[in-house]
Parts: C-alpha cells; structure tokens; sequence
C-alpha cells in the first residue's frame, strides 16, 4: 500500500508539472588558421537565439582547435557564422548576424558531434 501510495503521489507531481522541453547538445570543433582574430557565433534556425548570445561572440585568435558545446533542442537547427573581426566581408557559414547563406554550415541538434571545421583565408 505504501509503495502504491508513493507511485500516485509521483504520477500526480510529473502531471502538474510544466512540459519542459528536453535538452540535448551539440558539440562542434573549430580551428582558425586565417591570420586575423576571427569572431564566431551560432544560430538557431528554429528559435531565436544564439550562442554564446546577449551581444558576445567567441573569439578565434590562435590556430588551436576550439570546442563548443552548445545545449539545444532535439531537432534544432544550428549554424556557424564566423567573420574576420571589424572586417564582416571575409566570413564562413553564415557570417555575422546570420545574414549569409551556406551549403554545409548547419547541424541539427541530438544528430551526434559535427565534423571538424577548419576556417582558412
């Protein structure tokens, strides 16, 4: 009885509970071999949102490969932009502000690790 108890109270809470979305993540791996500071950030095609968002941007100024794992919904669309900083006519993927198009920037979220991207002149 007491078992049976716990397992109602436990149904009843997951009820009432909001439906909130599921995360998953999204790992990608850049390297910058171009000889200026590039700026990079990326975008959800499917919300509106980016990383790392509120104005910032993740800063390539060595050629070291970068990771970044970024938490998103099963299904998600994500792109790259990346653009050589003060200089947005030399860009990669979608470029500053997702302005551009691309062929093979973009993953969807849960899909698994996206291939390494190496971002050259």
């Amino acid at each position: 009885m007491k078992c049976e108890f716990g397992a109602a109270v436990l149904a009843a809470a997951i009820m009432l509970m909001p439906n909130l979305a599921l995360a998953d993540q999204l790992r990608w791996t850049i390297t910058s071999y171009h000889p200026n500071v590039v700026s990079l950030e990326f975008y959800s095609q499917s919300y509106n949102r980016a990383w790392p968002g509120d104005g910032q941007v993740y800063l390539l100024d060595d050629s070291a490969a970068h990771s970044y794992n970024l938490e998103c919904s099963p299904g998600e669309q994500v792109c790259y932009g990346a653009w050589v900083r003060n200089a947005s006519s030399t860009y990669w993927g979608v470029g500053m502000n997702d302005t551009q198009r691309c062929s093979d920037c973009c993953a969807i979220c849960g899909d698994g690790d996206v291939e390494s991207i190496t971002l050259t002149e």
